[in-house]
């Protein structure tokens, strides 16, 4: 395990899809650019095609201290607006910005009741939109921004907004439902990343993760052997890792502990258009799957 632990320490809605406007032509649209997939894709759901929406970032890319790349700034030139999350997630947009022309941005998380967590630029866990209630704020914010931008479309993106708000609510549902059948001893949510705080708070979880934020350069020794302690003394069933960061360790820590490897969780990114997170919708939804499929009583720990 510490050979491994080393080599991590080392330096070295409804319709239309973000992803299909990433590398398209101008389409006479106006553009509004968006730091990463899942924002894109919800902003996608409110725009309804009136607007281009672009994420900045591919699908599968880590967007914690992005570098934007020449092609990124060649896709963003005559954007009218950015969409970003805020909390700290994605400050490296405001470079991307200035180099745009100081373009316009939006917070999509703003009015959020953040939690703390340590560690993290903004002292806050960035990860809100992974609970659908806080994606809701999300998605009145976008709306908000768009009848600013646009104000003769200002009905057609409430409109929007509206429907796409009504496929969260029943999202929460289904959360609310599928995440109440866990049993108590099988409630402790234990992934790479602390990015499941929005979740666990909303769904009544416990978390427990290798690094808070921001990726592998911030596992240490101590955090991974508290850790396995915490899952052979819960017995915890499964672990889980998410896409956009190296998962060997925690594979390890499985093996380690006798818990079993529970799957792939996306979290910063949805996957490619052929991938199990296509959507953030999809996203949410194959989390749950693989968490209860995790968790749920049967998937006893070895």
């Amino acid at each position: 395990m510490w050979v491994l632990i080393a080599a991590l320490l080392a330096p070295g809605l409804v319709g239309c899809s973000a992803q299909e406007t990433v590398t398209g032509e101008a389409s006479g649209r106006p553009k509004v650019l968006a730091s990463f997939t899942v924002l894109a894709d919800m902003a996608s759901a409110v725009a309804c095609d009136r607007l281009e929406v672009v994420s900045i970032t591919r699908p599968e890319a880590q967007i914690h201290g992005y570098e934007a790349t020449p092609g990124d700034l060649r896709r963003g030139r005559g954007a009218r607006l950015l969409l970003r999350n805020g909390l700290g997630l994605d400050r490296w947009t405001d470079r991307f910005s200035a180099r745009l022309g100081r373009l316009p941005m939006v917070e999509a998380s703003a009015g959020v009741a953040t939690l703390p967590i340590e560690g993290a630029p903004e002292g806050v866990n960035p990860h809100a939109w992974m609970s659908p209630r806080a994606a809701l704020i999300y998605v009145e914010n976008i709306r908000a921004a768009f009848s600013r931008l646009d104000p003769a479309g200002a009905a057609t993106y409430r409109r929007c907004a509206d429907a796409y708000a009504a496929q969260l609510r029943q999202l929460d549902r289904e959360l609310t439902n599928r995440l109440a059948a866990l049993p108590p001893q099988h409630r402790l949510l234990v992934t790479c990343e602390g990015a499941f705080s929005y979740l666990t708070r909303d769904y009544g979880l416990q978390e427990a993760w290798l690094w808070p934020v921001n990726g592998e350069r911030e596992l240490t020794p101590q955090r991974l052997q508290r850790l396995a302690r915490t899952v052979r003394e819960r017995r915890v069933p499964a672990v889980f890792c998410e896409s956009t960061v190296d998962g060997r360790a925690q594979r390890r820590l499985a093996a380690d502990t006798g818990a079993r490897w529970g799957g792939t969780f996306y979290v910063d990114s949805l996957s490619g258009p052929e991938g199990p997170a296509a959507t953030y919708l999809e996203l949410m939804r194959h989390n749950a799957d693989t968490l209860v499929r995790g968790l749920a009583p049967g998937a006893a720990a070895r």
